[in-house]
């Protein structure tokens, strides 16, 4: 896998292997976010075990036999937890997707909690956690856990930027198409070829592409029964953002808000409430939207159509996608003004007036156009009007678009074309 922008988490974790004290680090994020690769890179030229925790029975017998590999006088050591970790003290011992030890054993947390405070104690041993399951991982950071406070840095992967596709070798165009499924997930950008409209029509065509499964997977990872989580995912795909439409939609009896709230906290769905309200006083006001491009994807166009794809009758359209592609140019026109501008952007909206780019300063408004040949001056003006209608005044108005027909000079106003854009693409 291409290891792309993770310098910063490199180079916090190294430290933590360059000190001459007990260290627990823990690493976690989705699914195929490349925390095996980061933790595999940070420990190279270190004398390590590295252990894949596997889903169902004897993972300590596992993991002692890979110890063994690595060590084989390891073979003499009692078959437990403790011992084998007092066999690798001043070592690093990672161990990926810990939560299945957890689902195993219950007691794990107890158990390394133990290692921790007494086997381990005053050594020089780097302990290494990993874990996908988001909501097992953040139960093992809170203070009810018997972790809690032993932990000495914490790594929570996040999706690479957009412009960090550059890197990947995509240009502009590609770049968005492909970020419009993948987002910033390195696997799945490791697996694209271009064009990407022909290989994703060809890759939904194989039996066994990973496209088809893939969130069916990640759900797995934190939720015992999926049907109803899948079906208000689809739901938020297809416009229903508010509860009431979610869960009309759904036809789920009784309450819906704890299913929306673990789809929170795993980060797959998000609540958006207008950039200049009150959080707490928006909150009847807020839209729930998918949280990552992938998962967006795989609920326009994987989902509802799985049974023409098993036939190999399904392919995605151009016009289809590129419209689909209009809220990831606003995704991608936000990276842009937070960087330029230094701004934390969002959508603001009241009654019937929606503005796609804000900041709560009112430095910048923006509006986003994927389309071809627009006329700026009218869009500006259409700007200018719900501004007015808010009782806003901003400092920058920016347009973007593939293309303009018509502009206006103006300090006021920046125009964001394809041409323009690709040179901030391409900007190391």
């Amino acid at each position: 896998m291409i290891f792309v922008d993770r310098e910063r988490e490199l180079e916090a974790i190294r430290k933590r292997l360059e000190s001459d004290s007990l260290e627990l680090i823990v690493i976690y994020g989705r699914r195929r976010i490349g925390k095996t690769s980061l933790a595999l890179r940070a420990v190279e030229g270190y004398p390590f075990v590295y252990y894949l925790a596997v889903e169902g029975k004897n993972n300590l017998s596992k993991f002692k036999q890979t110890v063994e590999k690595q060590f084989p006088e390891a073979k003499y050591v009692k078959e437990d937890w403790e011992s084998l970790f007092h066999f690798l003290k001043d070592k690093v011992i990672v161990i990926d997707e810990f939560p299945y030890l957890i689902k195993e054993d219950s007691s794990i947390p107890s158990v390394f909690q133990k290692i921790i405070d007494e086997v381990l104690k005053g050594s020089k041993t780097k302990v290494i956690l990993l874990g996908s399951s988001i909501s097992m991982m953040s139960d093992l950071l809170s203070y009810k856990s018997p972790l809690y406070g032993r932990r000495t840095s914490t790594v929570n992967l996040r999706e690479l930027r957009f412009k960090d596709l550059s890197k990947f070798g995509f240009d502009l165009i590609e770049g968005i198409r492909i970020y419009g499924f993948a987002g910033g997930v390195p696997y799945y950008l490791s697996k694209v070829k271009t064009p990407f409209l022909s290989w994703i029509n060809e890759e939904l065509k194989r039996v066994d592409t990973f496209v088809k499964d893939e969130v069916d997977f990640l759900l797995r990872y934190e939720f015992a029964e999926i049907s109803t989580y899948k079906e208000i995912l689809l739901a938020i795909a297809q416009g229903k953002n508010t509860l009431g439409e979610i869960r009309d939609f759904v036809g789920v009896g009784g309450e819906i808000s704890s299913y929306m709230r673990k789809l929170e906290r795993i980060g797959l769905v998000k609540r958006e409430v207008p950039i200049l309200g009150d959080h707490k006083r928006e909150r009847k006001r807020g839209r729930y939207v998918i949280a990552d491009n992938f998962t967006k994807f795989w609920f326009n166009f994987v989902y509802p159509n799985i049974s023409e794809i098993e036939e190999g009758k399904f392919e995605i359209r151009e016009e289809e996608y590129n419209k689909y592609l209009g809220s990831v140019f606003e995704e991608v026109a936000k990276e842009y003004v937070k960087e330029k501008y230094g701004v934390n952007v969002g959508r603001h909206w009241f009654k019937d007036v929606e503005i796609d780019i804000l900041d709560k300063g009112l430095r910048v408004a923006g509006e986003c156009k994927w389309s071809d040949n627009v006329d700026g001056v009218r869009v500006l003006h259409e700007v200018e009007g719900k501004l007015k209608r808010l009782k806003l005044d901003v400092n920058k108005i920016i347009i973007f678009a593939r293309s303009f027909q018509r502009t206006e000079s103006s300090e006021r106003v920046e125009y964001v074309d394809l041409e323009k854009l690709r040179k901030w693409y391409e900007e190391s």
